[in-house]
């Protein structure tokens, strides 16, 4: 059973960080849950962002990985060091929004599984710098607001449905495998979490032509959500009015529809027929 995260904060005489976002999670349940589903296979090495006390590094190496644990607060890299001490763990120092992935993908052989509970006010952050290195990761589990994981996992045609959807969507797989409760915290956030899972494809979902236009495309139409999508990307100023037109005539798109209604693959279909126009 593990132990209570406010007893290991106390033994070393600490407490947790509000202006770092630290909630501390210290239920078995829940960690299990987390680990179940990294999917973790022999031989398997996962990188945990934020490791924090540490508990749910021994329950990733419990299951076999060969863990990398990431933790930018040297206050608790100390106590990673202590509590984490006989188990087949690393250790490294460092910011989860700018670790760099590739070397240790490359002593791995294999594609990395990254895990962590991220904290809300980086979350977004840290997702797109993992995401920017995704050739080096089959897979990610991350516990987030319960908010951003429902945008994140959002089909097209509701209030959740945006920029994150489209965006994680291209490259991924997504299902939100299990819900935390704030309770489950020391402290308690003020909201609730889940677990959101992205499966890296092989292959994007549709191609766009160019990402740094399918993005600027994406951002754009959902300026202003209210507006049709040929208004706000208009507004956005994405592309001459009169490219814009030919382009969503093209890609087979009403003018009028909003971007929330647009499917991943439209969003890319629209992308080429702008490269096109």
């Amino acid at each position: 059973m593990s132990e209570a995260p406010s007893l290991i904060l106390r033994r070393h005489g600490l407490r947790p960080k509000k202006s770092w976002g630290q909630n501390f999670l210290g239920s078995d349940h829940h960690l299990d849950a987390i680990a179940d589903a990294c999917g973790i296979e022999p031989g398997d090495t996962v990188v945990e962002l934020g490791a924090g006390l540490g508990h749910l590094t021994r329950k990733l190496a419990a299951r076999g990985a060969k863990v990398v644990a990431v933790e930018r607060d040297r206050d608790l890299v100390p106590v990673l060091r202590e509590e984490l001490a006989g188990l087949e763990v690393e250790i490294v120092e460092a910011n989860a929004a700018t670790v760099d992935l590739a070397p240790i993908r490359e002593r791995a052989g294999r594609g990395l599984i990254v895990v962590g509970n991220l904290p809300y006010h980086l979350s977004t952050e840290i997702l797109f710098h993992v995401e920017s290195q995704r050739r080096h990761v089959r897979r990610m589990v991350f516990l987030l607001q319960k908010e951003v994981t429902d945008r994140i996992a959002a089909d097209p045609g509701g209030k959740e449905y945006g920029v994150l959807s489209v965006l994680l969507q291209l490259h991924a797989d997504v299902d939100v495998p299990h819900h935390v409760p704030a309770g489950a915290f020391t402290p308690p956030p003020e909201v609730e979490s889940a677990v959101v899972r992205l499966e890296v494809r092989a292959a994007p979902r549709a191609d766009p032509g160019d990402e740094a236009l399918f993005r600027k495309v994406v951002k754009g139409a959902f300026v202003q959500r209210r507006k049709t999508v040929a208004n706000s990307l208009k507004g956005a100023a994405v592309a001459p009015a009169e490219a814009l037109a030919r382009a969503l005539e093209a890609a087979g798109i009403d003018p009028g529809r909003r971007a929330e209604t647009l499917s991943v693959e439209e969003f890319a279909a629209l992308t080429r027929a702008l490269l096109a126009a």
